[in-house]
């Protein structure tokens, strides 16, 4: 095996909508439990890393909706994503956890996640009270999971930290 060959198996999977449907399909085919999760997850932190391993032990895969960057900057403002996403998408893609990553454009998952159609849902409970997609899944018959939150740790706060020192 040459060393471009074994590069690439270490890659992250990083694909398109209508290709994450066929990868469902076949993961579904096998008797797979698939898990989505989404975000803008614009600078890694130790909550990310509990929040994403959490929603791994969900099922048998794992799929991470990543916002793009004109979609974190209508959340959370002009100056963000502080990085861009490909990179954010890439970095996710090569954590153990994280099984694919599809990038969407709206403001949230909610079609996505009726294209997808995962078996499970996975938030943070900080998201308790609005859940999109929610009542797609639970109507195919899925579940939604409320994860617990590592307290102090978002990146609004590490940015703020970054303003201080």
């Amino acid at each position: 095996m040459n060393p471009s060959q074994t590069l690439t198996q270490f890659l992250p999977r990083i694909l398109t909508p209508s290709e994450m449907r066929a990868e469902r399909d076949r993961l579904h085919a096998e008797g797979r439990t698939l898990v989505f999760t989404n975000g803008c997850f614009d600078i890694l932190h130790r909550g990310h890393a509990d929040y994403l391993a959490f929603a791994r032990s969900q099922g048998d895969a794992l799929i991470v909706g990543l916002n793009s960057d004109a979609s974190v900057r209508r959340a959370k403002g002009p100056t963000r994503p502080v990085n861009p996403e490909q990179d954010r998408a890439y970095v996710l893609g090569s954590l153990s956890a994280v099984d694919f990553v599809v990038i969407f454009d709206e403001d949230e998952p909610r079609d996505l996640i009726a294209q997808i159609l995962p078996d499970v849902l996975v938030k943070g409970k900080d998201w308790a009270h609005y859940v999109s997609g929610r009542d797609i899944i639970e109507a195919n018959g899925g579940r939604v999971v409320l994860a617990e939150m590592v307290e102090g740790r978002s990146t609004t706060a590490t940015i703020e930290k970054m303003k201080i020192v």
